[in-house]
C-alpha cells in the first residue's frame, strides 16, 4: 500500500510515497493514518504534509520504482479527523485552491512546523507563607500583580488565563525571583459541567421566538441557518447567551465570530459574566504557541465557548453545537489573501457538517443574506424593537451647503477650517453640558489625506502605489527642516518619507495639508472645546483608530477609559462601529461619512448605508435618547434620502430589485480573476489570453479585463477580470476545466494570478 500525501505546494495534486518496512513511524509497522502528518522529501526539500488518502501500488500513477519513501510519521494518530478533511476538500473543490494550500491555512504554524501537539502549561501560584509585609512601600505595581495571582487561591492559575487577565509576564518573572511566587507544570484537566455565573434577562416576545428557534433546532440535531436580523441595541447578544445556554448545558461547545481583534476581550468579558465555563480567544494577534493551544483546545474538548475572528471557523472541534456569526455582514469575515474563504459561508457549510443551527446576527443584513431568506435556505427572526425603554436614533440631515464650516484662529491669527458645521458643534456642545459623550465617526486616519504645493500644484505621491501619501503630523514636533514626529505615509504599501519644508518640484514653501483626518479633527476639537485661560481641554477627546490602538493592550485600556461614563468627545474610524456598547454615547455625527453613495463600486451603497447604520447605532444605547446627525453635501441624494427616511431593510430591498434588473450578485454568481505583475501592459495581456481560452459556449458574462481600482500598488501593477453566471454549478464547471490550464499560460509566466470567488469589492 502506498500513502498520498497533501503537501504545501501551489499545485493541484497530491503525491504518492511508499512506506518502507522499517519506517520509523512512531514505532508504528503499519501505514500512518489518514489525517496524519508525516515528513516527505519533496525535490531538493523537506516538508510536512497531510495523509490524505491509502492507494494499492497498481492506482500510483508513478511507477513503484520512482516512489520516495516517507522519511517518518509524525503522529501516532490522526490530528485531523473526516469532518475536517471534507473540510478541506469542499474549501479546495469551491474556491478552486489546492489541497495542500488549504490544509496549510487550516493548521498552525507550529503544527505545520511538525511541533508536538501536547504542550505542558505553565501554572503560577503564591508560595506558602508569603504576606502582604513582604512588599516595599514603593512596589506597587508588583502588589497589584501579586493580589491577581492571590484572587486564584492556592492552585494558582495558568499563564495563558493570567494574561488575558491583565498581568505581564515581566512581573511574573519578577516575582518568582524574589521568591514569592513559583511556576509549575501541569496538563490540562477535563472542563466542569457549565454553570450559570449570573441569571439570564427577561426577553421581550421577539426574542423569545428567536431563542426558540434556535434551541428548537439544537433539540432536533438539526442544521438551520437563523439570520437574526435586528436592529442596534435589540439585544441580539442576550438572544445568543440564552440560545448558547441550552446547548452548553447539553455538553456541546460554541463558536463565536466576531469581526475584529478588538471585539474580542469586550464580548468575552459579556460571556464570561453569564458563564461558568472555559473560554478561549482566538486570534491573530496571538503568539503562536497559544494559537496552538487555542487549536488543541478546540480540538480536544477543554474549550467550551471559542470567542475568533475568522480563521476560527477553521479550526476542529470535538462537539460543536452552535455557531454564532456577529456582525455577518461585515467584509472583514472576507479572507482577502491566500485562500480566499468567507466565514459566514463556511460557517453555514459547517453547520451543514454537524447538523446544529448557525445564527448570523446583525443589524444591517448584506444583500447575500437577504437573497437566501427569500430562496428559503436562511430562516429570519426580526428583532425590531429595542429592550426595556431605550428607543432607536434620530436621524436628521444637515445641509453643509446652506451653513458654513466653523472657522478657527490659531495663536498666530491664522484663520482654518474645521470641517465642522456651527450646527454640528453646537450639538456636541449641547450634549457633553448634560454630561453625555459624543461619537464623530471619520474613516480617515493620519492627519490630513493629501499635502499639496499651493504654487504649482505638486501634490505627495506614493513612489510605489497609485495614492496620495497620507500626512501624520504632531503640533508639538519641533520646528526643523524634517521632523522625526511628522511624516507621509502610504497606508497601502507603508512607505514613508519626512514631511519636506519646501516644494521638491518649485521649492516653494507653501506647502499645504489638506483635508482631514482623526488626528487633525481631534486637534481642531481640542481647540473649539479647550478652555481659552489655560488651553486645557474642558473634556477629554479620545481618538481611536490604528495608530492610537497599535499596542497591546491599547483598546482595551481606551474602552475602560470610555466606560467610565464622563462626558467625553469620541473620534473613530470604522472600528467604532463593530458591535461595540456605549451606553453614555447620545449624539453621533457623521460629517462626510455618505461620501460613498457616489462610488463608481456597485457594492459601496450597500456598504456605505451599513456602516452608517453600524455607527448610528452606538447612539442611545442606555436609559437615554439618542440622536444622529449627518452632515451632507448631497442632501437630496435619493439613496441617502431612501436610508434616512425608510430605514436600512427598505434600502436593502431596494438595492436588491436593481442588483437583479442589473443581473449583478446576489442575482448572479461572480470570480474576480486578478493578475499581478512587473507592467500593466503583461498583466492586461495575460488576462486578454485567459478569455480567449474560455471553453466554447461558456455562457458566462465577461467584464474587462480592466485595470484593477488601484492599479499600481507597492511597485507591482494589477489588472481584473470578472466572471459572473446566472448559475453557480455552470460558473464551478467552467472554473473545473479553464483555471489550471490559465495558469499554465506562457504569457502567465513570471505573474501572480489570483482567483476569488464571490468576492466582496472590486
Amino acid at each position: 500500500m502506498l500513502v498520498q500525501v497533501a503537501l504545501p505546494v501551489p499545485l493541484y495534486r497530491v503525491f504518492d510515497y511508499s512506506v518502507p518496512a522499517d519506517t520509523n513511524a512512531l514505532s508504528s509497522p503499519s501505514l500512518p493514518h489518514i489525517g496524519c502528518r508525516v515528513e516527505v522529501s519533496f525535490g531538493r526539500q523537506t516538508l510536512i504534509g497531510i495523509v490524505v488518502a491509502h492507494i494499492s501500488e497498481t492506482d500510483s500513477s508513478v511507477p513503484i520504482k520512482k516512489l520516495k519513501p516517507i522519511n517518518k510519521c509524525l503522529d501516532a494518530e490522526p490530528i485531523l479527523d473526516a469532518s475536517m478533511l471534507k473540510l478541506a476538500h469542499w474549501l479546495a473543490r469551491y474556491y478552486h485552491y489546492p489541497l495542500g494550500d488549504v490544509l496549510a491555512v487550516i493548521l498552525p504554524s507550529l503544527v505545520r512546523q511538525g511541533k508536538p501537539l501536547d504542550l505542558l502549561i505553565t501554572h503560577w501560584r503564591i508560595l506558602p507563607h508569603i504576606t502582604d509585609d513582604d512588599f516595599r512601600a514603593n512596589a506597587k505595581k508588583q502588589k497589584q500583580q501579586f493580589d491577581m495571582l492571590k484572587l486564584h487561591g492556592e492552585r494558582g492559575a495558568s499563564e495563558d488565563v493570567l494574561l488575558l487577565e491583565g498581568m505581564q509576564r515581566s512581573f511574573l518573572k519578577t516575582l518568582e525571583e524574589k521568591g514569592l511566587i513559583e511556576r509549575y507544570i501541569q496538563p490540562k484537566q477535563a472542563p466542569s459541567p457549565v454553570k450559570l455565573a449570573k441569571m439570564p434577562l427577561d426577553l421581550n416576545d421577539e426574542q423569545q421566538l428567536a431563542v426558540a428557534a434556535i434551541v428548537a433546532a439544537h433539540e432536533a440535531k438539526r442544521y438551520t441557518g437563523f439570520l437574526l436580523n435586528g436592529i442596534t441595541g435589540s439585544g441580539k447578544t442576550e438572544v445568543y447567551l440564552q440560545a448558547m445556554q441550552a446547548v452548553l448545558e447539553a455538553g456541546k461547545q460554541v463558536l463565536i465570530l466576531v469581526p475584529e481583534i478588538g471585539l474580542t476581550p469586550q464580548t468575552r468579558a459579556r460571556f464570561a459574566s453569564r458563564f461558568a465555563a472555559q473560554i478561549v480567544l482566538l486570534h491573530s494577534g496571538m503568539s503562536n504557541t497559544h494559537r496552538l493551544q487555542g487549536w488543541q483546545d478546540c480540538r480536544t474538548g477543554h474549550a467550551q465557548i471559542i470567542i475568533g475572528t475568522r480563521s476560527a471557523v477553521l479550526y476542529p472541534f470535538t462537539d460543536l453545537g452552535l455557531i454564532v456569526v456577529d456582525e455577518a455582514h461585515d467584509g472583514s469575515y472576507k479572507q482577502q489573501d491566500t485562500l480566499r474563504y468567507h466565514a459566514a459561508d463556511v460557517a453555514l457549510y459547517r453547520g451543514l457538517q454537524y447538523n446544529i443551527p448557525v445564527v448570523l446576527g446583525t443589524a444591517t443584513p448584506s444583500l447575500e443574506h437577504l437573497k437566501l431568506v427569500d430562496d428559503g435556505k436562511l430562516v429570519e427572526c426580526q428583532l425590531l424593537t429595542r429592550p426595556g425603554n431605550a428607543k432607536p436614533a434620530t436621524m436628521q440631515l444637515i445641509d453643509a451647503r446652506l451653513q458654513s464650516t466653523h472657522q478657527q484662529t490659531t495663536d498666530d491669527g491664522t484663520r482654518y477650517d474645521t470641517g465642522l458645521t456651527d450646527a454640528l458643534i453646537g450639538a456636541i456642545r449641547q450634549t457633553l453640558e448634560a454630561g453625555d459623550q459624543v461619537l464623530i465617526f471619520l474613516n480617515r486616519r493620519g492627519y490630513a489625506p493629501v499635502l499639496l504645493c499651493e504654487a504649482c500644484g505638486w501634490q505627495a505621491d506614493c513612489p510605489r502605489c497609485d495614492a496620495h501619501l497620507t500626512v501624520h503630523y504632531n503640533s508639538q514636533a519641533q520646528q526643523s527642516n524634517y521632523s522625526n514626529s511628522s511624516y507621509l505615509k502610504c497606508h497601502h504599501c507603508d512607505w514613508q518619507a519626512y514631511i519636506p519644508k519646501v516644494c521638491p518640484d518649485c521649492g516653494s514653501q507653501n506647502l499645504d495639508a489638506k483635508g482631514m483626518g482623526t488626528t487633525r479633527l481631534s486637534e481642531n476639537l481640542h481647540a473649539i472645546f479647550a478652555n481659552p485661560q489655560t488651553s486645557k481641554e474642558l473634556y477629554p477627546i479620545i481618538q481611536i483608530d490604528r495608530d492610537t490602538t497599535r499596542r497591546k493592550d491599547s483598546w482595551e485600556n481606551i474602552y475602560q477609559r470610555i466606560n467610565q461614563g464622563n462626558p467625553a468627545i469620541l473620534v473613530g474610524t470604522q472600528m467604532v462601529a463593530k458591535g461595540h456598547h456605549f451606553p453614555n454615547v447620545t449624539l453621533v455625527c457623521l460629517p462626510n461619512a455618505d461620501r460613498g453613495f457616489l462610488s463608481a463600486d456597485f457594492r459601496s451603497p450597500e456598504h456605505t448605508a451599513q456602516l452608517m447604520i453600524q455607527v448610528a447605532g452606538r447612539a442611545g444605547r442606555g436609559d437615554k435618547a439618542g440622536r444622529v446627525l449627518i452632515q451632507t453635501l448631497q442632501p437630496d441624494n435619493e439613496l441617502l434620502l431612501k436610508l434616512v427616511k425608510d430605514g436600512y431593510l427598505s434600502f436593502a430591498r431596494e438595492l436588491l430589485q436593481e442588483r437583479k434588473m442589473m443581473g449583478l450578485p446576489p442575482h448572479s454568481h461572480a470570480a474576480l480573476i486578478r493578475c499581478e505583475g512587473k507592467t500593466l501592459v503583461a498583466t492586461t495581456q495575460a488576462l486578454k489570453d485567459a478569455v480567449i481560452n474560455l471553453p466554447h459556449g461558456h455562457n458566462l458574462a465577461v467584464l474587462g479585463p480592466i485595470d484593477a481600482p488601484m492599479s499600481k500598488k507597492n511597485s507591482r501593477y494589477h489588472a481584473q477580470l470578472l466572471l459572473l453566471a446566472k448559475d453557480r454549478q455552470q460558473l464551478h464547471h467552467v472554473l473545473n476545466q479553464w483555471w489550471q490550464p490559465v495558469l499554465a499560460m506562457p504569457s502567465a509566466k513570471y505573474l501572480k494570478l489570483t482567483l476569488d470567488i464571490d468576492p466582496v469589492g472590486w
